[in-house]
């Protein structure tokens, strides 16, 4: 970032930049009021420890704002927290409309935050100085930020993936997989198939997306490129279908009353990959949207029957510890122990015949 005076300026003069990749996956937009803004930051951002140090210390003028002069306003581009602490410290409205509990402070110390430190410049100079302090700095950015990030940094100001990948720390690949994953996206938006604001959870899971795309079955599933392939369309337009039905599964539908299929990135990622090259396992899937159920089709007949076989020992065992003090002498209990019995016994004598069929031949032979 270039060198520059650092001068003050009003608070109110200061706006908050909704453009900011951390912000921009909570839905905020250039419509979006302050009060909004600060609200989505004091959720999701921490600003109630910025809120204490500056009423106990006061702000450091050592750590200006970088604010760009963009249509006519003063953005923030780097602050934003500090801002939206200053904001409730002064402003008992703001934090009144918000329910929001504030330390009172005198009205010199009022005074005193009245102006803040700034320092101008532009997105294109900022970059790498913002890429270096926040992108894997001590408060890591989200997956979905940084892909914001480098989308925006890769496209408007022509830096390439690799240069800005050495820029914010990270390995040249770790920035394909995070540009591909929202290339991915867009092109699902540009397509009217999929949209952000439908996904079913509030916290948008971008990293679901980007694991599942290094996937090798998924990966042949949606026809995509090359890894290397920085493309815009990464998704051939014969697989639009296919694309919304991964979005589906990964995200959900709001709109559509539809839970997502996967719940948790590990196992369900691998769980999906697995489906996906299986036509029997996606209908399955299809049909009643339980990706344990559909994995299982995935699967050879003997690995289920062993997991199953181990996991009804297990579930034995715990019920067998705590006999002394969980039975209470039910005969119902009683007569679902008979049927357990009974399964088991069957179970073995079946296994058994497989087993050993001539010594069960022979077992046969000589009872008669």
């Amino acid at each position: 970032m270039n060198s520059g005076e650092i001068v003050p300026m009003e608070v109110s003069a200061l706006n908050f930049d909704v453009r900011n990749p951390r912000l921009v996956e909570f839905d905020l937009n250039d419509k979006s009021t302050e009060a909004e803004v600060v609200r989505c930051l004091w959720d999701a951002m921490d600003v109630r420890e910025l809120v204490m140090s500056i009423e106990a210390s006061g702000f450091f003028s050592h750590e200006p704002l970088i604010v760009a002069r963009e249509d006519g306003k003063n953005i923030v581009i780097e602050g934003n927290r500090r801002l939206a602490a200053v904001k409730l410290l002064t402003d008992v409205a703001l934090a009144s409309t918000l329910k929001l509990t504030i330390p009172s402070i005198s009205e010199s110390d009022k005074e005193a935050l009245k102006e803040l430190p700034t320092l101008l410049s532009t997105r294109e100079d900022a970059w790498r100085y913002l890429g270096f302090k926040h992108v894997n700095g001590p408060v890591r950015w989200s997956s979905y930020a940084k892909s914001q990030y480098i989308a925006d940094v890769h496209r408007k100001f022509g830096i390439s993936l690799e240069d800005i990948a050495r820029q914010i720390g990270d390995t040249h690949r770790t920035v394909l997989r995070l540009f591909r994953g929202l290339m991915v996206i867009e092109e699902a938006e540009r397509l009217e198939i999929f949209t952000r604001e439908d996904a079913w959870s509030r916290r948008f899971p971008f990293s679901h997306l980007y694991a599942s795309l290094e996937r090798p079955n998924i990966s042949a599933f949606l026809g995509l490129s090359a890894e290397s392939d920085e493309s815009e369309d990464p998704v051939p337009p014969e697989k639009r279908d296919e694309l919304r039905q991964l979005c589906l599964w990964l995200y959900g539908s709001k709109k559509d009353n539809i839970p997502p299929v996967i719940q948790r990135q590990n196992p369900h990622v691998r769980y999906l990959d697995a489906i996906v090259g299986s036509r029997e396992a996606i209908a399955a899937l299809r049909n009643n949207s339980d990706i344990e159920a559909a994995h299982i089709v995935t699967r050879p007949s003997s690995s289920v029957f062993e997991d199953a076989l181990v996991a009804a020992k297990q579930k034995l065992q715990e019920a067998h510890s705590m006999l002394s003090f969980g039975y209470d002498g039910s005969e119902e209990l009683l007569k679902t122990a008979g049927t357990v019995a009974n399964l088991a016994d069957d179970l073995y004598e079946q296994m058994e015949r497989k087993h050993s069929p001539d010594r069960r031949n022979r077992r046969v032979t000589e009872a008669a």
